[in-house]
């Protein structure tokens, strides 16, 4: 394989009936055309061409093998616009990972349309509200929710969505309406695991930042699971609006504490830095933010652009 360059090279020389006609061709000298095509002759043994000073043709062999050689060009041909046809179309594989939580309520709807506008694409997801290493495990992107640390990533922002303390009416009929953040002590709080203040509640107005501990009956790692524990009539809950919007529309559970703010979450799309962005992961982080843009219940829209996040 290490001399292939000689057999185009013979091919060339034959197609064009010279030396010369050949390394014009392929933009190289003479001499050049002239030490490969020997090297070839010399390798497999056998004269490939007829020489005389007026004229030039295959052998027998050398005919045969120019057969051969105009075929791995026409198939080298192929090759190259097929992989030129998969630069420019959104097509093949798409490994994504998501938030659990979220990708059940906001990316999983979202992937038959998707699909729909591209037939080309075989879409894996994987949801999972662990931090994954999107190069070791092969995904060619991210949907993350977090403040992002400097990192080897590559991030766009998708949306930005409140968090909101809520309950049932009924939950707040039996037990009392929280007007301050201090009466959440003496609430039943649900507990996400993954809430990186643990259980200290976190929040502002009036001019003041409040630091609350809170306490109640199930902690989960799966805002799915306390919202239904929520409506159940259990306690108190602390969600992302993208997690309880229809139910806050419906009346079936009751925003508490308006006047103080919870910090904000930020939605991410993100994949590896310094690799090229695919036609597939733009098309979909193109179709996130515009799905994201529509979604003005819970979400703030993008309202941001690619950045970088270097090595630390």
């Amino acid at each position: 394989m290490k001399d292939v360059g000689c057999y185009f090279t013979f091919a060339e020389v034959v197609r064009t009936g010279s030396f010369t006609a050949a390394a014009r061709a392929l933009g190289v000298t003479k001499a050049t055309v002239s030490k490969q095509v020997m090297h070839l002759e010399n390798t497999l043994g056998m004269r490939l061409l007829h020489r005389t000073t007026r004229k030039l043709s295959p052998t027998a062999e050398g005919e045969a093998l120019y057969t051969r050689c105009r075929r791995m060009a026409e198939e080298l041909e192929a090759a190259e616009a097929e992989v030129m046809h998969l630069r420019s179309k959104p097509r093949g594989r798409l490994r994504v990972n998501v938030p659990m939580t979220f990708g059940l309520v906001h990316i999983v709807p979202a992937v038959p349309e998707f699909l729909s506008r591209h037939p080309e694409i075989e879409f894996d997801l994987q949801l999972d509200d662990r931090v994954v290493d999107l190069v070791e495990q092969g995904f060619d992107m991210s949907v993350r929710i977090a403040e992002l640390p400097d990192s080897s990533l590559t991030a766009k922002k998708l949306a930005t969505s409140r968090r909101v303390v809520c309950a049932t009416p009924e939950y707040l009929k039996r037990h009392g309406t929280p007007r301050k953040p201090e009466d959440l002590r003496q609430h039943r709080c649900l507990q996400y695991t993954y809430l990186a203040s643990g259980t200290t509640w976190r929040m502002s107005g009036h001019g003041e930042e409040f630091l609350v501990p809170v306490g109640g009956p199930l902690q989960a790692n799966s805002s799915l699971a306390l919202k239904a524990a929520v409506l159940a009539n259990i306690g108190i809950g602390q969600f992302p609006l993208f997690v309880v919007f229809e139910e806050l529309r419906s009346g079936r559970l009751v925003p508490v504490l308006e006047d103080y703010t919870l910090p904000r979450l930020t939605i991410w799309a993100v994949h590896a830095s310094g690799r090229t962005v695919t036609p597939k992961v733009r098309a979909w982080v193109d179709f996130l933010v515009r799905r994201f843009e529509k979604e003005l219940g819970w979400s703030e829209g993008p309202g941001g652009s690619a950045r970088e996040h270097p090595h630390p």
